[in-house]
């Protein structure tokens, strides 16, 4: 998820012209303090220069500069909030990570970090000031990990009840692409800011079934984490969606927008964009054996290589695999076996095994494989096709319920931290 992150911020640098850089502007003014920190005027310009960019790279409909300014500000007070908790906490992330990072970024735009600085700089972004965004993007993932992430934890009986309960309204192979508009609601509102809120979210509910652009209105209107993505929630399975969106959207075909649906955080619209079902899911598995053998005091890692190649040599020659592993073989686990190691699904070995594995037709053996766990002489025994449709539920239900827990906890904790923050807003000047 980071790197998705890391690549959409790349594509927004990019997206600057050469005066919307981070320039400092020569008069410049607060618009907001929070706490004892502010918020200046070319902080907003440069934030709001890069959401503009962004959205004329998705073809979207701009809104009015005034609408913009105030979602931007609302979402530069978050992240004000956020850095202020992590420099509490000791929340720091280092040169190290941070160009480690930076690389990575890099690389996944097809550069070298050189040549991702030039591209930045040519495009008059400032790759100083990139970096250090970057660095308070991290940051921020870090402290929401410390605050709501690691305290997420969904137990086996969950995962049973959702996939029960998922098969008893809807197809649990359906997929939606959801958009969401929320009218928030503080904690411990009064009756009559809770009946603020719900007229305003009739009212954009009234626009909409008008025919106003659910994205537009989302940008404009909605307080939820996506608003400046249109309230675009992505693709979500029947699992991944809050509870009180399941049978609402159950009953919706694509394009339908929702009547308003209430919970503690205030007013939601959702609008179907789209609909896909899957395919049950066959994966390949390997029935596999091997040999493992470890360099040590008494012998080195090329005599550990050799004494592999010779064990190769004489499988090679008609000598039992399954015997030789009996004899030589330092895996505990499946010496006494012959080396068997059972089915073997992706991902299960080490990469470096993997991969040597894959290579190998039925009945031959690899070359010696170096592995963090010492040295693997490898024998591919079958290979067939598995349904792995039940198991791969229950692993895409139990993620589906830990990024369903992590959002709701996380619109929890930033309306908390918002609400208990001192904020004031400034005028803007001349």
């Amino acid at each position: 998820m980071i790197m998705k992150k890391l690549a959409v911020l790349f594509a927004l640098a990019l997206a600057l012209v050469s005066n919307t850089g981070f320039a400092i502007e020569e008069l410049n003014h607060i618009v907001a303090s929070v706490n004892d920190d502010v918020i200046l005027a070319s902080e907003l310009k440069n934030r709001e220069d890069m959401i503009v960019a962004q959205l004329q790279q998705q073809h979207a409909q701009l809104p009015s500069r005034d609408v913009l300014r105030k979602q931007v500000l609302n979402r530069l007070i978050l992240e004000n909030l956020q850095l202020q908790l992590a420099e509490r906490n000791g929340v720091r992330i280092d040169d190290e990570t941070l160009n480690k990072a930076l690389r990575n970024l890099a690389a996944q735009n097809g550069m070298t970090l050189t040549q991702f600085r030039e591209a930045l700089e040519k495009d008059g972004f400032s790759y100083v000031a990139f970096r250090e965004q970057l660095r308070n993007q991290l940051t921020m993932n870090r402290i929401r990990q410390q605050m709501v992430d690691n305290r997420v934890q969904v137990t086996e009986q969950e995962v049973d009840n959702l996939l029960a309960t998922a098969e008893n309204y809807n197809d649990q192979n359906r997929e939606y692409r959801l958009a969401h508009i929320l009218v928030s609601v503080p904690e411990g509102a009064s009756p009559e800011q809770i009946q603020k809120a719900k007229k305003r979210a009739e009212d954009i509910l009234a626009r909409l079934r008008k025919g106003a652009d659910f994205e537009q209105m989302a940008i404009a209107e909605s307080d939820g984490q996506q608003a400046l993505e249109g309230g675009d929630l992505g693709w979500r399975k029947t699992g991944q969606l809050p509870s009180l969106f399941t049978n609402v959207v159950g009953q919706l075909r694509k394009g339908q927008i929702s009547d308003l649906i209430r919970s503690p955080s205030g007013f939601h619209i959702i609008k179907i964009m789209d609909i896909r079902g899957d395919q049950r899911h066959l994966i390949q598995q390997t029935h596999a054996r091997h040999i493992l053998m470890r360099a040590d005091a008494m012998s080195s890692e090329e005599e550990v290589k050799q004494r592999l190649e010779q064990l190769r040599e004489r499988v090679a020659e008609g000598e039992d695999f399954a015997k030789l592993a009996r004899a030589n073989s330092q895996d505990p686990g499946s010496a006494e076996k012959g080396g068997d190691l059972g089915w073997v699904n992706p991902g299960d070995m080490v990469p470096e095994f993997e991969r040597a594995m894959d290579k190998l037709g039925k009945g031959q053996v690899s070359e010696p494989v170096k592995s963090r766990f010492g040295w693997h002489l490898i024998q591919v025994l079958d290979r067939r096709q598995h349904d792995d449709t039940e198991e791969y539920r229950r692993a895409r239900a139990r993620e589906s319920l830990i990024k369903l827990k992590k959002d709701e906890e996380t619109e929890i904790w930033l309306r908390r931290l918002r609400d208990e923050a001192y904020v004031e807003y400034y005028p803007d000047q001349p």
